[in-house]
């Protein structure tokens, strides 16, 4: 009976070291591999995110841009998204203001910036040629460097590409219908 107590208590001990023994490996082997999903490509700099918005938060996020970016300058003017690109202004002239509107149909180009072809042009009541009101506007008003105006082509070039925005981040327009009011961006945040 002896060695039966014994055998058996033997048993006992092996099996309990046998489980610890697996236990101990176990929790001392890796995880495991990320899924390929999660892995980043080692080329990919930037993470990119699909924006859409309306006329009306695109127009606050505008005019915030250029009131707090200082670029409305001594000269008055607003840019308001209707079915077109519309920009309200003043123009000094000898000592009055006379007030302007322009508008343009905007176009998303393939690079992700925006080309701006003159419409109409109204000021005051003057018959003034559109490519001098449009030399007069980057003469006098303070736009951001990244805006090219183009008064011969009656043209404004929004090259988005060279805006400078906060740590680094790019704009591309993908799709720019305001008369659907769909306006698509991307975003591109560096990671690394």
């Amino acid at each position: 009976m002896k060695n039966k107590w014994r055998t058996l208590f033997l048993l006992l001990a092996g099996v309990n070291i046998a489980v610890i023994a697996v236990l101990l490996i176990m929790i001392n082997l890796p995880a495991g591999d990320r899924p390929d999903s999660l892995r980043e490509p080692a080329d990919q700099e930037d993470v990119q995110f699909n924006i859409k918005t309306n006329k009306h938060d695109l127009n606050r996020v505008i005019n915030h841009y250029l009131e707090s970016e200082g670029l409305t300058g001594t000269a008055d003017y607003e840019v308001v998204l209707h079915d077109e690109v519309v920009l309200y202004g003043t123009l000094p002239v000898f000592t009055d203001e006379i007030k302007m509107k322009l508008t343009f149909e905007p176009e998303a180009l393939e690079n992700g910036d925006l080309l701006l072809r003159q419409e109409s042009i109204s000021v005051g009541q003057l018959q003034l040629p559109v490519a001098f009101v449009l030399k007069l506007i980057n003469d006098r008003y303070e736009l951001p460097e990244w805006v090219e105006i183009s008064p011969k082509e009656e043209l404004v070039y929004v090259s988005l590409q060279n805006m400078r925005l906060k740590s680094n981040i790019k704009v591309k327009v993908n799709e720019f219908d305001l008369r659907n009011d769909n306006i698509q961006f991307t975003l591109s945040v560096p990671v690394k």
